[in-house]
Protein backbone atom coordinates (compact mmCIF):
# COMPACT_ATOMS: atom_id res chain seq x y z
CA UNK A 1 0.00 0.00 0.00
CA UNK A 2 1.35 3.45 -0.67
CA UNK A 3 1.41 5.97 2.30
CA UNK A 4 -1.87 7.30 3.41
CA UNK A 5 -2.44 10.92 4.84
CA UNK A 6 -5.48 11.63 6.36
CA UNK A 7 -6.63 14.94 8.51
CA UNK A 8 -7.98 13.34 11.87
CA UNK A 9 -9.91 16.12 13.21
CA UNK A 10 -10.78 15.04 16.65
CA UNK A 11 -6.60 14.86 17.10
CA UNK A 12 -6.30 18.00 15.45
CA UNK A 13 -3.28 16.29 13.47
CA UNK A 14 -2.47 14.89 9.90
CA UNK A 15 -1.55 11.21 9.95
CA UNK A 16 0.74 9.04 7.62
CA UNK A 17 -0.03 5.26 7.93
CA UNK A 18 1.44 2.37 5.72
CA UNK A 19 0.96 -1.64 5.66
CA UNK A 20 2.86 -1.44 9.55
CA UNK A 21 0.91 1.42 10.45
CA UNK A 22 0.76 5.26 11.82
CA UNK A 23 3.83 6.27 10.90
CA UNK A 24 3.50 9.59 12.06
CA UNK A 25 1.67 12.87 12.36
CA UNK A 26 1.78 16.64 11.82
CA UNK A 27 0.15 18.54 15.06
CA UNK A 28 -1.54 21.75 14.43
CA UNK A 29 -3.82 24.32 15.88
CA UNK A 30 -6.33 25.67 14.10
CA UNK A 31 -6.88 29.82 14.05
CA UNK A 32 -9.51 32.20 13.49
CA UNK A 33 -12.44 30.59 12.81
CA UNK A 34 -10.49 28.00 11.11
CA UNK A 35 -8.96 29.92 8.04
CA UNK A 36 -5.20 29.74 9.24
CA UNK A 37 -3.36 26.31 10.56
CA UNK A 38 -0.73 26.68 12.99
CA UNK A 39 1.34 23.63 12.77
CA UNK A 40 3.06 23.04 16.18
CA UNK A 41 5.08 19.80 15.98
CA UNK A 42 5.85 17.18 13.58
CA UNK A 43 6.75 13.34 14.47
CA UNK A 44 7.98 10.54 12.41
CA UNK A 45 8.28 7.28 14.26
CA UNK A 46 11.80 6.28 14.02
CA UNK A 47 11.23 3.02 12.74
CA UNK A 48 9.86 4.67 9.39
CA UNK A 49 12.82 7.32 9.24
CA UNK A 50 14.63 7.54 5.99
CA UNK A 51 11.68 6.44 3.51
CA UNK A 52 10.66 10.04 2.59
CA UNK A 53 7.39 10.20 4.34
CA UNK A 54 8.07 13.37 6.48
CA UNK A 55 8.08 14.81 2.93
CA UNK A 56 4.75 13.40 1.86
CA UNK A 57 3.46 13.84 4.99
CA UNK A 58 4.50 17.85 4.66
CA UNK A 59 3.27 17.93 0.85
CA UNK A 60 -0.28 16.24 1.69
CA UNK A 61 -0.88 18.24 4.49
CA UNK A 62 0.27 21.70 3.01
CA UNK A 63 -1.93 20.80 -0.02
CA UNK A 64 -4.95 19.93 2.12
CA UNK A 65 -4.60 23.14 3.69
CA UNK A 66 -4.46 25.37 0.40
CA UNK A 67 -7.75 23.24 -0.82
CA UNK A 68 -9.26 24.72 1.85
CA UNK A 69 -8.31 28.60 1.05
CA UNK A 70 -6.37 28.80 4.61
CA UNK A 71 -3.23 30.26 5.62
CA UNK A 72 -0.11 28.12 7.22
CA UNK A 73 2.08 29.30 10.14
CA UNK A 74 4.43 27.23 10.27
CA UNK A 75 5.98 27.04 13.56
CA UNK A 76 6.94 23.32 13.81
CA UNK A 77 10.60 23.23 12.19
CA UNK A 78 10.13 20.90 10.04
CA UNK A 79 7.39 22.09 8.50
CA UNK A 80 8.76 25.01 8.03
CA UNK A 81 12.11 23.88 6.61
CA UNK A 82 10.19 21.69 4.18
CA UNK A 83 8.60 24.64 2.62
CA UNK A 84 11.76 26.40 2.80
CA UNK A 85 12.68 24.15 -0.03
CA UNK A 86 9.41 24.23 -1.97
CA UNK A 87 9.03 27.51 -2.52
CA UNK A 88 5.84 26.95 -4.45
CA UNK A 89 4.43 26.61 -0.90
CA UNK A 90 5.68 29.89 0.73
CA UNK A 91 2.33 31.29 -0.99
CA UNK A 92 0.61 29.99 2.01
CA UNK A 93 2.62 32.02 4.60
CA UNK A 94 0.71 35.52 4.64
CA UNK A 95 3.29 37.80 3.38
CA UNK A 96 3.58 39.86 7.01
CA UNK A 97 4.38 36.69 8.88
CA UNK A 98 6.98 35.36 6.68
CA UNK A 99 9.98 37.32 8.12
CA UNK A 100 9.01 35.72 11.32
CA UNK A 101 9.50 32.49 9.83
CA UNK A 102 12.45 33.30 7.71
CA UNK A 103 10.46 32.44 4.02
Amino acid sequence: MEPQVRDHAEESRFEISTDAGLAGFAEYQLRDEGRTVAFVHTVIDPAFEGQGLGGKLARAALDAVRERGAAVLPYCPFIRGWIAKHPEYVALVPEEKRAKFEL
